[in-house]
């Protein structure tokens, strides 16, 4: 049986968010300062019975829900604000535009969905 730290490493995890190694290109960087210099991230879910998906979502824009919270983080040059109700967040977060709006896609550990 792992030990929690075992497990984080297996797992691809990590308890402290400014250990997130974070990739960002140019574009993505100079699009999130044009837009304020903030990128909030959260999960959301989908599906609730058998077969259910997590997704994370980033936006430059605070998210409509007053409920959410978020902490503020300074990785890698970028401000980030994730889901204050998040204990666990991927090892490598990838951050990419995506569409013709340039919006910023965020990739938990390369994968499209939170695992």
């Amino acid at each position: 049986m792992d030990n929690p730290e075992q497990y984080l490493k297996r797992a691809r995890l990590t308890d402290d968010p400014r250990e997130m190694q974070v990739e960002a290109s140019d574009d993505v960087r100079n699009l999130i300062g044009e837009r304020g210099g903030r990128l909030y991230l959260w999960v959301t879910c989908h599906g609730y019975c058998f077969g259910g998906i997590s997704l994370l979502e980033a936006d430059t824009q605070r998210p409509r829900d007053e409920t959410r919270h978020f902490r503020r983080v300074r990785i890698n040059g970028l401000e980030l604000y994730l889901d204050a109700a998040r204990r666990l967040w991927p090892q490598k977060l990838v951050l990419e535009l995506r569409g013709h709006r340039h919006r910023v896609r965020a990739y938990w550990n390369d994968q499209a969905w939170v695992g």
